[in-house]
Formats: structure tokens, sequence, C-alpha cells
């Protein structure tokens, strides 16, 4: 039974889990979709407006997905598909891109409607799915720690604070350990804003136009990218972390979003996984149940990125990046904890959850295809054989 929606379950750190969330997922792969819609042959006003859409439709979707399944729901853009579209896109006419669009996301909303993704997912155990994100997580503790190298003062700092905060604050350890940051930075003159004023960016929609070369050669493989390296990992990071949601509906919802916003530069509308894991963490509750506040607040902050469009992606550049990676890693320590927790817990499944962590976290990219889905196929690979029943010894054998 769902628990009921209620405004005592926004919190001052839950609103603060949408916000890094959503900071994380424009700074980490906003220059990738300005590049992606640049070798569309966007316009700079055009990509302003394909901004717009991805923040509207990422939005409409964390906020209703979220408030009617009482579940941390968070969607994001395909980071692998639009670099793949940044290599695949160059000469390709505006109207044949959103072509490509429109036939992936009607690839994606079918998978959904009948069920295969679904049925797929189901045969993945959780410790697998817990190894993947681990996996995939690994990447950001690494990096926030890797930053104290770039900016020692700022990183150190923002380390001393969380730990402390962890010690008396818990709830508000990020809370407090982002207003550190940003007081460090400001400080040392590293937060650097443009003097462009915010304006809004209004979607323009571009006619598609459909050809077979473009169909196979670009939408066929935006489709695999798109389910194999962002739908499977979203879906396996809400399972690792005990969200048992329908998976059908999440699909097709998020791929009929995309569908209807493909005209007007929303390439993909997606389940997230990394952004989506700091959303789950006892950080923003202790318990889960209430999380679902936090991907509600980063459905907000969306919202409020796509009326701004490309502004907001200015904005966030203005930060420098040894805060975003210190704050992103610090945030997900509980996550990671978590995950590591939950697939090696079961000593029958740790063989093939430990490759499945190892082959994630390598970040091996094998036809096109990133880390996060190879993972997984290791992983159940291991699982079926390390899973096949022994011989009998015969008597006196």
């Amino acid at each position: 039974m769902r628990p009921a929606i209620s405004l005592r379950h926004l919190s001052l750190p839950a609103v603060m889990a949408g916000f890094v969330a959503v900071l994380v997922g424009y700074t980490s792969s906003a220059a990738i979709i300005f590049q992606a819609a640049a070798a569309a042959g966007a316009t700079p006003l055009q990509i302003g407006g394909w901004l717009s859409m991805l923040g509207l439709g990422m939005g409409i979707t964390s906020l209703g997905l979220s408030l009617y399944y009482r579940t941390p729901i968070l969607t994001a853009w395909s980071t692998p598909g639009a670099a793949l579209l940044v290599t695949s896109l160059p000469g390709t006419p505006i109207n044949e891109a959103i072509g490509v669009f429109i036939f992936a996301s009607g690839l994606i909303l079918l998978c959904g409607v009948t069920g295969l993704f679904a049925r797929l997912m189901d045969y993945i155990p959780q410790a697998i799915s817990a190894a993947m994100l681990a996996g995939i997580l690994l990447r950001f503790g690494l990096d926030a720690f890797a930053s104290l190298q770039v900016n020692f003062v700022l990183s150190a700092g923002m380390g001393l604070v969380y730990l402390i905060a962890r010690r008396y604050l818990a709830r508000y350890a990020i809370v407090l350990t982002l207003l550190a940051g940003l007081a460090i930075a400001a400080l040392q003159g590293n937060i650097h804003l443009s003097q462009q004023p915010l304006t809004f960016a209004v979607p323009e929609f571009i006619a598609p136009h459909f050809t077979w070369s473009t169909l196979l050669g670009i939408g066929v493989p935006f489709f695999v990218v798109t389910m194999a390296s962002q739908n499977a990992p979203g879906i396996a990071t809400l399972k690792a972390a005990g969200y048992n949601v329908p998976t059908s509906p999440l699909i097709s919802w998020t791929a009929l979003v995309a569908l209807l916003l493909a005209p007007f530069g929303g390439f993909s509308v997606c389940i997230a996984a990394i952004t989506a894991a700091i959303c789950m963490g006892p950080d923003v509750h202790a318990d889960p149940q209430r999380r679902y506040m936090a991907a509600v607040a980063a459905g907000g902050f969306y919202l409020l990125a796509g009326v701004f469009g490309a502004v907001i992606g200015m904005l966030f550049s203005a930060l420098p990046a040894a805060l975003i990676h210190t704050i992103a890693g610090l945030a997900l320590l509980g996550t990671i904890a978590g995950s590591l927790q939950r697939a090696l817990q079961d000593e029958r499944q740790r063989d093939a959850a430990l490759i499945a962590f190892l082959i994630t976290a390598s970040g091996v990219t094998l036809l096109g295809v990133g880390s996060a889905f190879w993972g997984i196929i290791g992983g159940a690979i291991a699982h079926l054989i390390l899973s096949l029943p022994q011989r009998k010894r015969l008597p006196g054998g």
C-alpha cells in the first residue's frame, strides 16, 4: 500500500538532494547535449529550446511518477545516447535527426507497452543489479577524492565539513557540505558567473523526415544504447535500492513523453540511474518510503531548468568542477556502501556480483554500448554458469 502524500515528507535534506541530483545531471553532461544538438545542425536558439523541452519533460515525468508511486523515480536524458548522436549526426539534416528521435522513442514505447523489457529485467538477480549500480557510482566516489589534487582546500574543506556534519547533524550533512563548498569557492574567486541576462528559449517545432539510412544507421543504435545504457541501469538502480516499481509503465510513460517532445528537440526521456541514486540515500530520510520527495524536488528544479533553457546550463557551469565532483561523490557514499552490501551479502551470488561490479567499473565500451549493460550481461552469464547443477559422484567414484 502506497503511503499518503504529505507535505510533511518534504524536508530540507530532500530538497537539497533533489537540487544536487539536477546539478550533477546538468553539469556532468550538458556539454554533450550541446554537442549533439550542434551536430544535428541546430542553431544556438534551437539548442536553448531543446534544453527547455528536456527540462520540462524530465520535470513532468519525475514529478508525476514519483508522486504516483511514492517512490524516488528520477528521469534523465540519455547521456550515452547523446554521446552516440555527437558522432553519428554530423552531416545529417536536422529534420532527419528529429525523425531519428521519434523512431527511437517509438521503439522504446513499444518495448514498454508489450512488457518485453520488464520480463527481461525480472530475470536479473538483485545482487547483480546492486553490483552494477556500485560499479557505476564507483567513479563518482573516486572523483570526489581525486579532486583533492585539483583543489585541495576546496575538496578537503568540504570533506571535513561532511564528516563533522555526519557526526552531529547527519540529515543536513550534504546541505552543509554544499554551502561550505560554495563559500570556499566564492572566497577563492572560482565562481565565474556570465554577464548574460536570463532569457527564455521558445521551443521550435521541426517537421520530421524519415529515411531508411538514418533510421537503421542511427535510429536503431540510438534505441539500443538508450535502452541498454540508460533505462536498464535506471530500472536496476530502483530495484537495487529496494523499490519494486512496475517496469513497463515507467518505460512507457517516459517514452511517450519523449515521443511527444521529439519534434521540439526532446530527443529522450529515460529512467535515471546515477542522479536517481542521490535521491535514494539515507541522507534524504531514514525512512525509505519518504525519500520520494527528493525526486519530487528534483522534478521542480527540472521544470525551472526547462523554463530558462540553455541559461541554466550556464549557471551550473559557473561552479568549479572540483566542487561538483566532491559534492556528488560525498552524496553517493551511502548509496555506494548499501549497493556493495546488497551485492556481496549472498555468498552464492558473490562471484557473479563481483564480476558485474568490475565490468561496470572498468568503463569498457563494446559495440557502442556502455559498461553498465555489459556488467549486467557478464554478471548474469556468471550467475547462470555458477548455478548449474554439479555432477553427482557415483559411489566408489
